[in-house]
Formats: C-alpha cells, sequence, structure tokens
C-alpha cells in the first residue's frame, strides 16, 4: 500500500526530527524542510497527500509560503503550528489557506489524529469528485477520458489536469497563470505558448459537444464557456 507523503517545514531541528520520527511511527512517509523557501522549493517537486508547516521561521514563514502553495495547489491539506495564540493569527492562518492549526506545545497524538482526519476528508472529496459533468461532457480525471455526447477521447496527463480545472470553474475565467502553475510548477513565460497549444488541442475534443466551448479571454486566461438556456430550458 503506497504511503501517504508528508512535507513538514519546522526550522527547529530536535521538533523535526521528534516529529519526523513519530509520524513515520504512524505509516506516513516524511520529507523536511528547514525554513519557507526550502519547503516551498520541495513542495514544487509534486506529490505530497499534506504540509504541516510551523510559522514562524527564517527567509519566509509559514503563512506566506502556504499562500504561495495555494497558488501550486489550491486542494492539498494544511496544518499550521505555531506558539501564537492571538485569534488574529488563528484567522490570518485559514485566510492563508490552512484547513487546520495547533498550538505549541502539542501533544504528538493530537497531531496525528487532525492529519488523519484531514486525509478521510481529502479521500472522500476525492472519490466524490473523481469525475466531473459540464453540459453533456463527462471528464474521468482517474482514468484521464473526456466523453462528449457519444464520443471518448484519451487524454494525456496535462490535458486532464487543465480541463480538471476549468471544469470545476465553469463559465468563470481561469488565469492562465493558475493552469501554468498547476501543470508546470511555474509561471514561466516560455509555457504560455505550450498552455495555448494544449488548449487548441482541447477545444477541438470538446467541437463534438452540445455548444460547450474554452474561450481566450485576452492577457488574462481561459474560459469554459456553457450555452445560455432560455425560459423555457431551450439553448439560446
Amino acid at each position: 500500500m503506497k504511503k501517504d507523503r508528508i512535507l513538514l517545514v519546522e526550522d527547529d531541528a530536535t521538533l523535526s526530527f521528534i516529529l519526523q520520527d513519530a509520524l513515520e511511527r504512524e505509516g506516513f512517509e516524511v520529507e523536511c524542510a528547514a525554513d519557507g523557501e526550502m519547503g516551498l522549493r520541495r513542495f514544487r517537486e509534486g506529490g505530497y497527500a499534506l504540509v504541516v508547516a510551523d510559522v514562524m521561521m527564517p527567509r519566509l514563514d509559514g503563512f506566506e509560503m502556504v499562500r504561495r502553495i495555494r497558488d501550486i495547489s489550491p486542494s492539498v491539506p494544511v496544518i499550521f503550528l505555531t506558539a501564537r495564540t492571538s485569534l488574529d493569527d488563528v484567522v490570518k492562518g485559514f485566510d492563508r489557506g490552512g484547513d487546520d492549526y495547533v498550538r505549541k506545545p502539542f501533544q504528538i497524538a493530537e497531531l496525528v489524529v487532525r492529519i488523519k482526519a484531514l486525509l478521510r476528508r481529502r479521500d472522500a472529496e476525492q472519490v466524490e469528485d473523481a469525475m466531473l459533468r459540464v453540459g453533456d461532457c463527462v471528464l474521468d480525471f482517474a482514468s484521464q477520458r473526456l466523453r462528449t455526447g457519444t464520443r471518448e477521447v484519451e487524454l494525456s496527463h496535462i490535458e486532464a489536469v487543465i480541463l480538471d480545472e476549468l471544469f470545476r470553474h465553469p463559465n468563470e475565467v481561469v488565469e492562465a497563470r493558475r493552469l501554468m502553475w498547476r501543470v508546470w510548477q511555474n509561471d514561466d513565460y516560455n509555457n504560455l505558448n505550450r498552455l495555448h497549444g494544449f488548449i487548441y488541442k482541447l477545444r477541438r475534443y470538446l467541437s463534438g459537444s452540445e455548444g460547450i466551448d474554452i474561450l481566450n479571454v485576452r492577457g488574462v486566461g481561459y474560459k469554459l464557456s456553457l450555452p445560455r438556456r432560455g425560459r423555457d430550458g431551450d439553448e439560446v
């Protein structure tokens, strides 16, 4: 059985060692980083099921690190560890993208329980969201297949990732920068033409649907456009 990988970002070397040992005993695979910049670099390598991050760290604090992580992955669970106890700090942590907040000092058993609870919630959401339906199109991300009416297309991983993001935000503008971060973990301008190429292919795949298209929003990104419906329910 594949182990869930946890990214532990903590500048206290002793605490980091203790937590890594305890979490590995619980069956997790743990990668450690000593500050926010190192943590962000590690996260960009991909493959993490959850992030545990201290708040007060050198070079890049936990709040800012997680804010940047959210540009890469909006959904990975994040737990903050901190000695800060004010309500303002707790609110700030959740605003930056945290899912839970553990105050120091804490019992390791408490952290383990919170980690397992977040991963159970993630697993439940993944089952629920395994297939996304927009109009007459169905995206099966797990098998990387797109069905449009009676037609079925096998997607590349990158095509599936881009469609997954667009299908989750129908009739909304999705920034090109956000798509590039999700696909390539950066927003390098050189990747913009690559993104355009994938969008062109996806438009062709969707051409057999009932009026669904990907529109270019100049200078911003793309929008998955659904046909408007009249009062009687007919497409207009």
